[in-house]
């Protein structure tokens, strides 16, 4: 592949990705990937030293440490449509020379760990607990923009999920990736683990009723009830399945981490969301710091 041109990879004028503002030396390989912008800093707040604050409409950026372990924390925004964002420039950052404009002959592999809030599909899996997503599947359409190709496992999964849901007969071709095996095996104890949806939105895409009628009335009860071997699915959100699909064909090593904040079962919702989310960031980063990743 030759240069890539300039209206392909925006560079500013400071020398920094466009919507990231962020320039290569300004992040580190292990990232954490945050919804709210306001969690940057909820995140950095345990951080030991900060090296570098950037900012660019909801898109903020943290990077430091935490004892010897250099870390970022990156805020996306909501949705699949900001991760195709995040994820392409942070993969620029890092293998694509801003000089030259040319991918570089030796790539980097980043770590990125999604810390989010999330709604429980299953009864057994209350609010303020934490899953570890073992998989992102999408009823969004941003992986269809791309080449990718599933191993065995993937394709019998998905199959079995239309088969089970009838989804794809209709509008929505649903997808799905793993999650890094290297990543995931550090996220066991006290994580919930199992299969994440990732929806287009909040409303009717994850089956709340408002005063408009759904499309797929029943979407919640298949959800819940499906199950393919040792996997069943556990909750759902709005960005996994994008970060998922877009690392593995990037070839960075990708983990979700969720705090439930509702139950669509039980039909609760957590008393105290913002105290579930900090005991996810406090808990999560000290096994970064102390794990080998």
């Amino acid at each position: 592949m030759g240069r890539i041109a300039e209206s392909e990879l925006i560079i500013n004028e400071r020398g920094a990705v466009y919507h990231l503002n962020c320039r290569p030396e300004e992040i580190a390989e292990t990232i954490i990937t945050v919804g709210d912008p306001d969690r940057v800093s909820a995140v950095s707040k345990h951080f030991d030293k900060i090296e570098f604050k950037n900012n660019h409409r909801e898109f903020i950026t943290h990077t430091g440490y935490i004892g010897s372990k250099r870390i970022s924390c990156v805020s996306t925004g909501i949705g699949p449509d900001n991760i195709d964002i995040v994820l392409n420039e942070l993969d620029a950052l890092v293998n694509i020379n801003f000089e030259s404009r040319l991918i570089k002959e030796k790539l980097t592999c980043l770590n990125i760990i999604r810390f989010g809030t999330s709604g429980s599909l299953q009864a057994d899996i209350p609010v303020d607990s934490f899953v570890s997503s073992t998989h992102g599947l999408g009823l969004d359409n941003l992986m269809h923009f791309y080449r990718i190709d599933n191993n065995e496992e993937e394709k019998q999964l998905i199959q079995a999920f239309n088969t089970h849901t009838q989804l794809s007969s209709g509008k929505i071709i649903p997808y799905i990736n793993m999650a890094s095996a290297s990543l995931i095996k550090h996220f066991t104890e006290n994580y919930h683990q199992g299969i994440t949806v990732t929806c287009p939105g909040f409303y009717g895409p994850q089956g709340r009723i408002l005063r408009v009628g759904l499309g797929y009335p029943r979407l919640i009860d298949h959800l819940t009830n499906f199950s393919f071997g040792n996997y069943r699915i556990t909750n759902f959100e709005m960005e996994t399945s994008a970060i998922y699909g877009l690392g593995k064909i990037l070839g960075h090593h990708c983990l979700s981490l969720s705090a439930i904040v509702a139950n669509r079962v039980s039909k609760t919702f957590s008393k105290n969301g913002n105290l579930a989310v900090e005991n996810l960031i406090k808990q999560s980063l000290q096994i970064i710091a102390d794990s080998r990743l």
